[in-house]
């Protein structure tokens, strides 16, 4: 069994993963990067819908130590956001480990570092041969979307046409003249219904629970403001905003929440629907919204509204779960059963005997710069 061991691992090589490695190179402080996929963000080089642009404006986007070129555009395509995080690894040298599957990562007491045990299973290595590093600190930065995550319905597995999950989405194109249901309501399930539609799709969506909905200015000015002013003063102000733009979606299958949209993300984080045009789709008739699934019965969906229609493809945007449960032993303060930070932003980022995590806080590619910088910086104070 190979063995190796350096002052800091870090698990994981999406967004979270090259800025905590970034920092730390800004320190000089040596790490190990450990990456299960055989690329660096493969979320997004992977598993992303062609149309897929930041939600946000670039500049609450950018990763630490390296702003976007002035010439990218404000809310950044899939495939510049991608050349930028190629350009981002380049600059910093970043060198992940790929094709690392952590099979446990444990803190010895006597030693006081975390031995972490990893699978390669890389092809030249057949099924997988075992490693293991030492660190005295070790970083989780496996993300919020790290397993893709189908809920269990009856009669799923009787549905005669294709299911899918949003990461294997694509484009709308060969979907053109058929029945298609997006299940999921976030903004990943919003944007593929609208190029479903506009790619010809008889399209669906289940909006189970209520949404807000924010237009990109909308969402820049919150941000924005939210440097300012309490965030419960946004809220006000970003719900009349949305009324005066939306109007009143009742009628179309589409609530409001009592709680405004940064109080939504603060308590429990969920994110505001940022509207991309699929709002006016749903207006005109052209994507339908329904309620909840109750039940599959082979090519009909049944609905709590206790209707059924047919459908030929599902497409299940319904979220991610978090496996760190499975390998992180022995951490009984930072991390909750499905990933995510049992302390309170903002002051979830480290935990004890040298854990931390970076990009787990639901504040998107922002939280995860300002995570690892806090991290590195820490780290740095300790060496």
């Amino acid at each position: 069994m190979e063995i190796q061991e350096q002052a800091v691992i870090i698990v994981g090589a999406g967004p979270s993963g090259l800025s905590t490695a970034a920092c730390l190179s800004q320190h000089s402080i040596p790490y190990i990067l450990l990456e299960r996929e055989d690329c660096f963000a493969s979320l997004w080089k992977k598993k992303a819908y062609d149309r897929l642009h930041l939600h946000l404006a670039k500049q609450f986007c950018e990763l630490p130590h390296k702003p976007f070129p002035s010439t990218c555009p404000t809310y950044l395509p899939r495939k510049e956001f991608i050349q930028y995080l190629d350009d981002y690894v380049t600059h910093f040298k970043i060198s992940p480990l790929y094709q690392r599957s952590v099979e446990s990562a444990i803190y010895d007491e006597a030693a006081k570092k975390w031995k972490v045990e990893v699978r390669n299973v890389s092809l030249n290595s057949g099924d997988g041969s075992f490693e293991e590093y030492y660190g005295r600190f070790l970083v989780v930065a496996t993300g919020e979307t790290a397993e893709a995550f189908v809920p269990e319905v009856q009669g799923l597995s009787s549905f005669r046409g294709e299911v899918i999950h949003s990461t294997q989405y694509k484009n709308g194109e060969k979907y053109s003249d058929k029945n298609v249901l997006v299940v999921g309501s976030g903004n990943s399930g919003m944007e593929i219904a609208l190029d479903l539609s506009n790619y010809g799709a008889r399209t669906s969506i289940v909006v189970r629970s209520p949404i807000h909905i924010l237009s990109r200015g909308m969402a820049y000015m919150g941000l924005t403001l939210l440097k300012h002013i309490p965030y419960y003063w946004v809220d006000s102000l970003l719900v009349v905003l949305s009324k005066l733009r939306y109007g009143d979606l009742t009628k179309y299958g589409i609530r409001r929440p009592q709680d405004g949209p940064f109080s939504l993300k603060v308590k429990y984080g969920k994110y505001p629907i940022i509207d991309a045009g699929t709002c006016m789709k749903i207006k005109s008739g052209k994507i339908q919204v329904l309620p909840s699934i109750t039940s599959i019965s082979g090519n009909d969906v049944v609905f709590e509204n206790g209707k059924s229609h047919p459908f030929d493809t599902l497409v299940f945007a319904t979220g991610f779960k978090r496996s760190t449960n499975k390998w992180l032993q022995g951490d009984d303060y930072l991390l909750n059963d499905d990933g995510l930070p049992k302390p309170s932003f903002p002051d979830h980022w480290k935990g004890k005997n040298g854990l931390y995590c970076a990009g787990l806080a639901r504040r998107g590619l922002y939280g995860a710069a300002m995570d690892a910088q806090k991290i590195a910086d820490d780290i740095k104070n300790l060496l």
